[in-house]
């Protein structure tokens, strides 16, 4: 049945319910009762022990004897606790750690087997513990405990102008006088009905019972209070009934969850299961000081802000759900979900429906020239109540804008592009396609008599179109300006650009986009989550999505600059469907509604709280490995912490006893000594501070709720001594054993650089003489190389001589010869024949010859006779000219005689050398 068209669905929009798991407080699942203390922390009688929660944490007291406890009852700094065979009261030591003292053993008689103590109430100066036997009063002020019995059984106690009154069925309801009891009430309506509760009502009584509903005693007559809630009432079981502070009456019941009816008993809100509780079955109710209901349920504990600017349509069912579009137009609401498009008269009593032919999803909604549009994935539909026609065919419709100054066409983005709806004759019909541009266009805005198209993979698209509306002339892609969910968007006189880096204004006259800083502030600091942009047509607010909050921007009455403000709701909280946000502005003054993934939220934006709360200190422990888990690590969080060098390791809880469900409390900290500036902002309310210098710290800690910063900072103190190797004794010891060190030290390295001089000396030395005998061998290398050059300078000089010789013998020679043969006269050549003789014979050029000889080779010469001593003076100076390698012909000359003269001269030598028949002369004198 739930899947056919025009299913109906509850459409009632409820206060925010928070829901505690037992796993989340670590204890059973029932909760039979409910207090809180002064300082706001709240206080559960479970059935395992004491439950204590401070907006951050719970925290379990097991229960003294190990029993279901029953009841609870803050007064003053005592919590008051009843149990199986038990009752008594907790107070917290110095380390902020409860302490249980028993009552019950002060009495004298012992107690009725199987007792349990289900009830507490203070009345002045007493304390009552009902029983199902006994009242038990405990007196204050003396401190003793008073029994007073009954003859029958007690179901309920109830506290009425600070009256004691309990019901006995088939009696009536008495009321406790000085110790004793007197009946009032004999009405058969407290004879045969259990009464759940007892209200003041005008001068009379208002008595809630378990099946029958409402009663009124007046003047002592009992009448039925009717009222539009009693249909309802005549079907549940109500088991826990309350009158809260503004009037209004929550009443819980047996398997039909809590019923809220206001003053005159209409019903305001019937919350159960299905609608977002826990459980059904509510054992115990409370209001606290906020205003908050606390329900302790059969499974779980469960908190309804009934003052919350906030309420909730949660599709639990999943009929509707989630919602991508909203929009009130005629007096309906229309939600477009993934599912097709539901609507319901706004403020009526009907549920929403789905229109018929809109299965699917839905993108946009858009009223414009006073008709809806609905974009479509199967089309585009126009919208007259309850029925839906189909005007495009065009598959993926993202969304419809009018066109400035062409009131007849309305343009839209499709999966393919861009279309053009077209007016004619009251019927609006698809009239072309822009051609040119095959584009996705979920964003897109005329402005400046261009088309602006975002594609977030893609870039920014300008398009300019003929004055036909047909085609594109001019497609430009920017795709610098590009991001993941961005968006666009024509706000007042601007066009808007929101991605990660920022928000972007269109600057027409450098024709791009420029970054707008103060905008930008909507999305600092890491904030970005989506720049899907909505424009709310009704407060010309700009509303931008980011994962600390909606921001809404608007302008300010006294200056053009625009004004950001923020709706305090978190991305974790908001269910969104990120890049698919959506808002919209209800009837009521500041009013709107936001689309969620599993239904919507309504918001009055002006209705936000903005009363003082306080952050306090929680607990402070040693976070050692060691000491984690020992109850010792707890200390005194009232006195100035003084902690040893090795106790570095502190873990410090905090609170703010705040209990929204959409404004969860954050907290900024600092440690002064270590940290000088406040931390981000982060939900933990707790921190860990390991291996921490010595020195003298304070902790600091502030909170905040939506956009109110607590009114305090909480703080601590503490200091950590030095550790003992860095004592001042210690210190003292070092300073002395740093002298002694230093002229230990100093005498080392003075003894050390002595024996290194030394040895630096020893190896300068060993260098120096190195050095001085590679000089000397460098001096007798340059000595010889010069003793080579005069060598070879005075074999220069002898060849040059012997040449000289041989030239000069030769030429006389030819003189004589010529002379000889050219002259007839013999006679008067005679002389000069004579002189050129004379001049060959002499022996000027071989003493020339030989001292030349001698200055290239002086050793040969004394080797040779000492070889040789039987060579006459030819001899030697035939070997003379051999050892110059001269051949016969060049030594003839030289001797004045013929080659053939020398041939025979060297004959004679090898004989007189003795030199065998193979040797070579030559070579024989070349290697002496």
């Amino acid at each position: 049945m739930l899947f056919f068209v025009g299913i109906i669905i509850s459409a009632q929009e409820l206060p925010p319910v928070q829901n505690f798991l037992p796993s989340e407080y670590k204890a059973e699942n029932q909760n039979w009762a409910i207090s809180q203390s002064k300082d706001k922390l709240i206080y559960v009688a479970n059935s395992k022990g004491l439950l204590e929660f401070n907006g951050a944490k719970w925290t379990l007291f097991p229960s003294p004897n190990e029993t279901i406890i029953r009841s609870v009852k803050v007064v003053g700094e005592r919590i008051y606790t009843g149990c199986y065979m038990e009752f008594g009261y907790w107070e917290k030591n110095m380390l902020g750690k409860l302490q249980y003292t028993s009552l019950s053993k002060r009495i004298k008689q012992d107690l009725v087997q199987d007792e349990e103590f289900w009830n507490i109430l203070s009345i002045d100066r007493l304390m009552v513990f009902q029983s199902l036997n006994h009242f038990y009063i405990y007196d204050l002020q003396d401190d003793s405990v008073n029994v007073i019995e009954s003859e029958t059984t007690l179901p309920k106690v109830f506290d009425f102008n600070q009256n004691l009154y309990f019901q006995t069925l088939h009696e009536g309801l008495y009321r406790i006088e000085n110790d004793s009891k007197s009946l009032r009430y004999d009405s058969e309506l407290f004879l045969e009905n259990e009464v759940i509760n007892i209200f003041q009502y005008q001068d009379g009584l208002l008595v809630l019972t378990r099946n029958k509903g409402f009663f009124k005693v007046e003047k002592g007559i009992t009448t039925p209070w009717e009222i539009a809630a009693d249909t309802l009432l005549s079907k549940v079981s109500v088991y826990s009934a309350l009158k809260l502070k503004n009037g209004t009456y929550a009443l819980g019941t047996i398997a039909h969850g809590v019923l809220h009816l206001d003053k005159d008993g209409k019903l305001l809100n019937h919350i159960d299961q299905l609608k977002g509780l826990r459980n059904n079955t509510i054992l115990s109710l409370f209001e606290d000081m906020d205003g908050n209901l606390w329900l302790g349920l059969d499974n779980g504990i469960s908190f309804i802000n009934l003052t919350s600017p906030i309420n909730v349509y949660h599709d639990s069912r999943g009929v509707v759900g989630s919602v991508y579009a909203s929009v009130l137009h005629h007096g309906n609401l229309y939600l477009g979900t993934n599912q097709g498009l539901f609507y319901k008269r706004m403020g009526g009593t009907t549920d929403f429906e789905r229109i018929p032919g809109t299965q699917g999803q839905v993108w946009s909604l858009n009223v414009i020239a006073n008709e809806l549009f609905c974009g479509h994935h199967r089309g585009t539909f126009l919208i007259e109540n309850d029925k839906a026609s189909k005007i495009a065919n065009v598959q993926g419709t993202w969304n419809i804008k009018p066109m400035e100054g062409r009131p007849e066409v309305l343009l839209q983005g499709n999966y393919d592009g861009l279309y053009l709806l077209e007016n004619t004759n009251g019927s609006w019909q698809l009239k072309n396609k822009i051609s040119g541009f095959e584009h996705s266009s979920r964003y897109f805005e005329f402005f400046d008599k261009k088309i602006f198209v975002n594609h977030e993979y893609k870039g920014l698209f300008t398009i300019k179109i003929d004055a036909d509306l047909t085609k594109a002339l001019n497609v430009d892609i920017d795709t610098v300006v590009k991001g993941s969910n961005s968006g666009i968007k024509k706000y007042r006189s601007d066009l808007l650009y929101c991605f990660e880096e920022g928000v972007l204004r269109y600057d027409k006259d450098k024709n791009s986009f420029v970054k707008d800083s103060l905008l930008s502030l909507a999305i600092s600091d890491g904030d970005y989550i989506s720049g899907k942009m909505t424009v709310d047509e009704k407060n010309g607010f700009l509303w931008i999505f980011s994962k600390s909050g909606v921001k809404y921007i608007s302008e300010s009455n006294l200056a053009s600059k625009p004004i950001i403000k923020s709706v305090p709701m978190t991305i974790d909280t908001r269910n969104d469907i990120v890049g698919y946000e959506n808002v919209t502005a209800l009837n009521e003054n500041k009013k709107y509604l936001f689309g969620t993934s599993s239904g919507y939220f309504t918001v009055n934006i002006d209705a936000f709280p903005k009363q003082d709360f306080s952050v306090q200190i929680a607990t402070v422990r040693n976070a050692g490995k060691n000491d984690r888990t020992k109850q010792n690590s707890l200390l005194d969080k009232n006195r100035e912490g003084d902690f040893e060098s090795y106790e570095n390791n502190l873990e410090i809880a905090y609170y703010a006893p705040e209990y929204k469900k959409y404004l969860k409390s954050e907290y900024q900290y600092q440690l002064l000594g270590m940290y000088p500036d406040w931390s981000s902002w982060k939900k933990d309310a707790a921190i860990s501070f390991e291996n921490l210098p010595y020195g003298e710290y304070t902790f600091k800690v502030r909170a905040k709720i939506g956009n109110t910063v607590s009114s305090n900072t909480a703080t601590y103190s503490f200091q950590i001594k030095r550790p003992w190797y860095i004592s001042r004794t210690m210190l003292a010891i070092y300073v002395v054993a740093f002298v002694l060190a230093s002229i230990f030290i100093h005498s080392l390295y003075r003894r050390y650089y002595h024996n290194k001089q030394r040895k630096l000396i020893e190896k300068n030395q060993r260098q120096m003489a190195l050095e001085r005998a590679q000089n000397e061998k460098e001096i007798i290398k340059i000595k010889n190389e010069q003793l080579k050059e005069e060598f070879r300078s005075k074999s220069n000089e002898l060849a040059a001589s012997t040449l000289s010789i041989i030239r000069k013998n030769e030429l006389l020679s030819k003189v004589k010869e010529q002379l000889v043969s050219s002259v007839e006269n013999k006679e008067s050549v005679r002389p000069i024949v004579t002189i050129i003789d004379k001049s060959l014979n002499q022996n000027d050029d071989w003493e020339l010859f030989k001292e030349a000889f001698n200055n290239a080779d002086r050793k040969f010469l004394k080797k040779l006779k000492k070889s040789h001593p039987n060579l006459s003076p030819n001899d030697i100076r035939l070997c003379a000219y051999l050892r110059l390698n001269l051949s016969s012909k060049e030594i003839a000359p030289l001797l004045n005689i013929s080659a053939r003269s020398v041939e025979i001269k060297r004959y004679r030598l090898r004989k007189k050398m003795n030199l065998d028949h193979d040797a070579n002369l030559v070579n024989y004198i070349l290697k002496l």
